[in-house]
């Protein structure tokens, strides 16, 4: 047992999520919310602790006393039940949220178990990344408001609570078969007081909510309550309205514990486009799939020239970068970043999975506009003009641009898909000028960016260095993962890039970015990995690999970005989007004789298994 009651910013797996479909809060394995962003993901936090410490901003509900913790999920639910057993009786927390109309909420039930339990609840408001101190009163309900500007927030409590010393503080006895509520709700500041809550029905609202959603789900064999759980977080992930979702609920946890490799993943980037729907569409998740659709076809609108790499959650352009200078960043991993200057960066492999999701999701049957057609030929029309440029790669790497092959072979990709589009669907298109294309594409990729003498693809033309993304060779359809060149590039990349069994995206200590190495092995890689496995019949292989990935994800099911294997610690944005989707179809690869491995992989015969030298 130990003290809970003493606030302290835990591991990042120590982290559960809580959300309702418009923003997510990070809740410790204490009982602290130490992060969450109000009303949107993308919006100021007003729990910061998680990037700095207690007088940034978070949310604490334990009992005084020492105490043995469990968590679990509702099943089919984002709803999380800490227990808290101590030595005189046991108690569970219920944490979820809502929304409604023009506010968010916060709700967390006291249930007592056993016994009799003393709890403390201790609040800290600061608004605006925790810096913004907050005025505080009592509205005429007697609820405890807390304005900045334009935030408010409202906190009602069958408890009496305290302020002091800048804090909200509150202790009281719970004996078994009590129910001591909470409910912290935010609004505009000029709009009138939102009405009080009843937690207990509106937990029952959320619970029945959740598990109606998750009822839909078609089940993945012995891993569909991994996969399910992955699910979950997607949906979480994803805003109610726009259909958009983020690939993180957080700004700049590290790649590396004390470095500063830390960004802001708040946003929707098109590399996630054609796996996610994949992953929603085979889970049948049609509605969330095609609500992800016309997002992306909203998001690329517009002149083909000016088509980013990622968008904010309804579509917004405008990304900028900068520092919060007043948070030392997660176990002291400076700078703490707001917004994403790559989203200014030229990436050609966004074409690529824009034009195979778009072509996907015509195989799958999701309705699009009459118009779609004309914007894929003017992004085709652009790429033929800029495929031959450096770009800066799928890593986003800051330090200059390169012929990268992996972009290449995502631009034979957007070429390749326009192809069977106009083929399988009868659209007007040069197909004569665009099958030549492919095949020059094709051509130069397979003499630049494959070393003979290393018999493996490389990162970039010219390079010796490995890079993971070219994982996706096959798995794109781009060469079949029988050839002798993908066998070759899967054996180096097993020799150079693994690291304790795990894939690191490229060997950072001699990096094309100029950051200081040390990143952790990366997740999403690891499942490409074992997707090639199943390619190449080593199933043994892939379930191994398969397995110890879903063995790194915490008590309750969540993935990070990346792993440590040094530290045994994940690490990087959490809940990552991109790893839990790389779980959910690397389980249908292992799952089923035609997952998404080989659906996606499936190229026409001829260019795409041509020898192209």
């Amino acid at each position: 047992m130990r003290p809970v009651a003493e606030h302290k910013v835990g591991l990042i797996e120590d982290y559960a999520v809580i959300g309702n479909c418009e923003t997510m809060a990070l809740v410790s394995r204490n009982g602290s919310v130490d992060w969450l962003c109000l009303p949107r993901f993308d919006s100021a936090a007003c729990f910061a602790a998680l990037l700095g410490d207690s007088g940034n901003g978070c949310w604490q509900i334990a009992p005084r006393d020492e105490a043995r913790i469990t968590r679990r999920y509702r099943d089919g639910t984002l709803i999380l039940e800490t227990s808290f057993e101590t030595a005189t009786g046991a108690v569970m927390l219920i944490d979820c949220m809502t929304r409604q109309e023009g506010s968010s909420s916060l709700l967390r039930r006291v249930r007592g178990l056993r016994g009799k339990v003393t709890m403390q609840s201790d609040l800290t408001v600061r608004f605006d990344y925790g810096n913004s101190i907050p005025w505080v009163s009592r509205s005429v309900d007697r609820r405890i408001q807390f304005v900045a500007g334009p935030d408010r927030l409202m906190l009602q409590s069958d408890v009496e609570m305290k302020n002091k010393d800048l804090r909200t503080q509150g202790n009281f006895e719970v004996n078994a078969g009590e129910e001591i509520d909470f409910c912290l709700g935010w609004s505009k500041s000029y709009h009138a007081v939102p009405p009080v809550l009843d937690v207990g029905k509106v937990i029952e609202v959320e619970d029945s909510g959740w598990r109606g959603w998750s009822g839909r789900f078609q089940g993945a064999g012995e891993w569909s309550d991994v996969v399910l759980r992955s699910l979950i977080t997607l949906k979480g992930l994803t805003h109610y309205e726009t259909g958009g979702i983020v690939a993180a609920a957080t700004t700049s946890l590290p790649e590396q514990i004390g470095g500063s490799r830390n960004w802001d993943y708040r946003y929707c980037w098109l590399r996630d486009a054609t796996l996610t729907l994949y992953a929603l569409l085979e889970s049948g998740f049609d509605g969330e799939a095609h609500a992800w659709q016309q997002w992306l076809i909203r998001a690329i609108a517009g002149s083909p020239d000016q088509l980013q790499i990622m968008y904010g959650i309804a579509g917004e352009r405008r990304i900028d970068e900068w520092s919060v200078s007043w948070l030392p960043g997660y176990e002291h991993s400076a700078p703490v970043h707001v917004g994403n200057a790559a989203s200014g960066q030229v990436q050609l492999d966004v074409y690529g999975e824009v034009l195979d999701a778009l072509y996907f999701g015509r195989t799958r049957g999701l309705k699009a506009s009459d118009t779609l057609w004309g914007l894929e030929r003017a992004l085709i029309g652009h790429l033929q003009k800029i495929w031959a440029d450096p770009d800066d790669g799928l890593w986003e790497v800051r330090g200059g641009r390169q012929q990268f092959t992996h972009s290449k072979i995502m631009a034979w990709v957007a070429v390749d898909r326009a192809i069977r589009s106009a083929e399988d669907f009868k659209l007007e298109a040069p197909l004569d000028d665009w099958r030549a294309w492919r095949q020059k594409i094709h051509d130069e990729v397979c003499k630049n960016g494959f070393d003979a003498e290393r018999n493996s693809f490389v990162q970039h033309y010219g390079s010796k260095s490995l890079d993971a993304s070219l994982l996706m060779i096959a798995l794109v359809g781009f060469l079949p993962v029988s050839d002798s060149r993908v066998e070759g590039t899967i054996s180096a990349i097993e020799r150079e890039l693994l690291r304790d069994g795990f894939v690191i995206r490229y060997d950072t200590a001699s990096s094309v970015d100029g950051l200081p190495s040390g990143e952790g092995a990366f997740l999403a890689c690891s499942f490409w990995l074992a997707d090639n496995y199943v390619l190449q019949g080593r199933l043994d292989d892939a379930r191994g690999l398969f397995e110890r990935l879903v063995g790194l994800t915490n008590d309750v099911g969540l993935l990070a970005e990346e792993y440590d294997p040094v530290l045994k610690r994940q690490v990087g944005n959490f809940p990552q989007a991109f790893s839990h989707i790389a779980l959910i179809n690397t389980a249908y690869n292992l799952s089923r004789a035609y997952g998404p491995a080989s659906e996606r992989g499936n190229a026409p015969a001829g260019e795409a298994q041509a020898d192209g030298d």
